[in-house]
């Protein structure tokens, strides 16, 4: 697999990151993969020579963590990894075991490593955005736990460009380490980052990580055991503009002899705004075909006729309102 520059950063990252969400316990969600059914699945995006992993501590509550270190570990020599977590969500009752606060990133940080078992993640994470923090106490909280070594970058997620932008411009007024990478939800169905974030990225050489290619499996129509139990499945898609959009989809899929999670998936591939799109899978033949994805060349009036078709629509803004308390809400949805 192709190896493509982080932003600005000397990172090099493999063309695809693969997203862990999926694996962990099943007891955290239905359609979570345990341990033993998950160990394929990472030793398939080695073989394809996927070495850029995302993760998040809240994932199966920390076991996601466990999981994917442990295995991926046991396969590949660490320094040969590309290895990503996050904090920000609710690990607990605990009222200081959430938010963006020094007390839980400080926290956060060591029991993650702990548990991937590790002495550092490559990109740690802001979830989202907390407004119960003050900033500057978050950019030098994450300014030492670069400066400890514990993370060589820093990165953020679902986020309005405005806050984004600001925790950046805090960090550069005091000398403290910038995040130099946004991991936003895009795809064919929702395309709002393009107002402001991807523009305000590139500009900045910020690299661009995206989740949800498929809109969570509208752009391939798929019902599986995540979008029966997954409330915004319906939610957040299906209005009439969306499924005009599915069918374009599905008639480029016809017409091109393929599936319509390849050309949603080749679409996102060829937006040249995004370095690194996160896609996931939960067998080994799901993989190996978003995988092939990447050969799938939409031309330009396939494109054309597919970016053509969207309009303005509502901030996903509800699922990090509902994970946390109404004073530390944030925006968009689950990366």
């Amino acid at each position: 697999m192709e190896t493509v520059s982080f932003g600005r950063t000397g990172l090099k990252v493999s063309r695809l990151c693969f997203g862990t969400m999926g694996i962990g316990s099943s007891k955290w969600k239905s359609w979570v993969l345990d341990a033993s059914d998950s160990e394929p699945l990472l030793k398939r995006c080695i073989d394809h020579g996927i070495t850029f992993f995302d993760m998040a501590d809240w994932y199966s509550t920390g076991e996601n963590e466990r999981v994917v270190g442990s295995t991926l570990l046991s396969m590949v020599p660490r320094d040969q990894l590309v290895l990503t977590t996050k904090a920000m969500y609710p690990m607990s009752a605990d009222p200081n075991d959430r938010g963006l606060s020094r007390k839980h990133l400080m926290a956060s940080i060591d029991a993650s490593l702990q548990r991937i078992g590790t002495d550092h993640v490559d990109i740690f994470m802001a979830h989202s955005f907390d407004t119960a923090t003050p900033v500057e106490e978050t950019m030098e909280a994450l300014h030492d736990i670069v400066k400890a070594g514990k993370a060589r970058y820093l990165g953020a997620s679902t986020m309005f460009a405005w806050q984004f932008a600001q925790m950046n411009h805090v960090a550069r007024e005091n000398g403290w380490t910038q995040f130099v990478n946004m991991q936003c939800q895009y795809n064919l169905l929702y395309r709002e980052e393009e107002r402001e974030m991807l523009p305000f990225c590139q500009d900045q050489g910020i690299a661009v990580t995206t989740f949800s290619p498929l809109a969570r499996g509208w752009l391939s129509r798929s019902r599986d055991n995540r979008s029966e139990v997954d409330v915004y499945y319906a939610r957040n898609y299906g209005d009439a503009l969306d499924m005009e959009i599915c069918a374009r989809v599905n008639a480029i899929a016809k017409e091109r002899g393929t599936t319509m999670t390849k050309v949603a998936l080749a679409w996102v591939y060829s937006k040249t705004a995004i370095c690194c799109p996160i896609m996931t899978a939960g067998s080994v033949e799901q993989l190996d075909s978003n995988v092939a994805a990447l050969e799938l060349e939409l031309t330009s009036e396939e494109i054309s006729s597919l970016d053509a078709m969207y309009r303005p629509r509502d901030v996903i803004n509800d699922y990090v309102t509902e994970l946390m308390p109404r004073h530390l809400g944030g925006v968009q949805t689950e990366a």
